[in-house]
């Protein structure tokens, strides 16, 4: 028995990942394609694309990276306003800025002017659920409050902490027991905002 895929089955994965990705708002790049089905070139995912665009399950929108849609130029929810992410921030020891534009994830409400998402390196947070790799979404804001997960700079080091306010002084404090507490002088830190939600994608190439 032979143990390769059998014709227009890897066709049919294409279609339901693109169509899943439909479902929650946002079409898939060509690229994320690519990652999420594990080809080795990107044109193998572009030739499944434009075959599905060739029965007539897909069409193509030009002019834009994630053109793929139903017939009639649909998608299947609704479009989404999108949060940049804007490169790495350290859940650990610091590490300079990085403030490349790597993408983006969608918003999960209206109110997203303001907010802006960093994906993690680092396991000094993994006691607060945040874990490396997953891409926090910060409210910009120059204050929080004490006990609350913020993204600090420190000199011209980010790391995102838990704020905590002894007499005055801001401590940034890891959740993981592994790791020491910062306490930066005070007019070499400010604060860039409030960590308000965490995504993660247990596929690669999701966001």
């Amino acid at each position: 028995m032979s143990a390769k895929t059998k014709p227009g089955e890897t066709r049919e994965r294409v279609y339901r990942f693109v169509r899943e990705r439909l479902e929650a708002g946002l079409a898939p790049t060509v690229r994320e394609v690519q990652e999420a089905l594990g080809f080795r070139a990107v044109q193998t995912a572009r030739e499944h694309l434009e075959k599905l665009v060739a029965e007539g399950r897909l069409a193509k929108r030009s002019g834009t990276a994630r053109g793929y849609c139903l017939p009639g130029g649909e998608l299947l929810g609704p479009v989404p306003a999108l949060i940049p992410v804007l490169g790495r921030v350290q859940a650990g020891s610091l590490t300079t800025a990085v403030e490349d534009l790597e993408g983006h994830v969608p918003a999960h409400s209206k109110s997203h002017e303001d907010l802006f998402g960093l994906r993690v390196r680092g396991e000094s947070m993994i006691e607060a659920g945040i874990l490396p790799d997953d891409v926090v979404i910060v409210r910009q804001q120059p204050s929080a409050e004490s006990g609350e997960i913020v993204v600090a700079l420190v000199g011209d080091e980010a790391t995102v902490k838990t704020l905590r306010l002894q007499n005055g002084r801001i401590e940034l404090h890891p959740e993981n027991q592994d790791f020491e507490p910062i306490i930066p002088d005070p007019e070499e830190c400010s604060i860039l905002g409030k960590v308000i939600e965490v995504r993660r994608a247990l596929e690669p190439g999701r966001f």
